[in-house]
């Protein structure tokens, strides 16, 4: 998500990011949904069904990673408002990931031009109850300008 956000109305905003969302492979293979989008704030659900469990039943590790690795970068992209990546993050795993569903919500906790440092809490809902399973830190930083070469 680039430039001029600040004045797309909420909804078109959410169908942009729902786009960028529907254009990753890996986010339609496991059946990412992006419930909520605003400037530095997304949420962002996994259904969880069996191919998404390891050996005890729980949400693979891998798949609550990627909801913390795709919400931190959301958030710290529609911050900034220019094309970011994900330079690096940390999760904290609190308690297995059991249940029907996964909800990421990330937000930017400080932006400038250059990076922003963002904060995400994934939960596994289980019977409508949200349990916090994962803590995520991480750190977006805005890609080059492509019109700009480097030596």
């Amino acid at each position: 998500m680039s430039g001029g956000d600040q004045q797309v109305s909420p909804d078109a905003f959410l169908a942009m990011g729902r786009e960028v969302i529907a254009s990753q492979p890996f986010s339609v293979l496991i059946g990412a949904e992006l419930h909520a989008l605003s400037r530095g704030y997304i949420e962002l659900q996994v259904p969880i069904f069996d191919k998404l469990k390891q050996q005890d039943g729980f949400a693979h590790g891998g798949v609550v990673s990627y909801l913390a690795d795709n919400a931190l970068t959301f958030a710290g992209g529609t911050a900034m408002a220019v094309p970011v990546v994900l330079s690096e993050f940390k999760i904290n795993y609190v308690r297995p990931a059991i249940g029907e569903r996964l909800i990421a919500r990330a937000r930017a906790v400080h932006f400038g031009s250059s990076q922003a440092v963002c904060t995400c809490e994934v939960f596994a809902v289980q019977d409508g109850e949200e349990k916090l399973c994962a803590l995520a830190q991480g750190t977006i930083a805005r890609l080059p300008d492509p019109s700009q070469k480097s030596t």
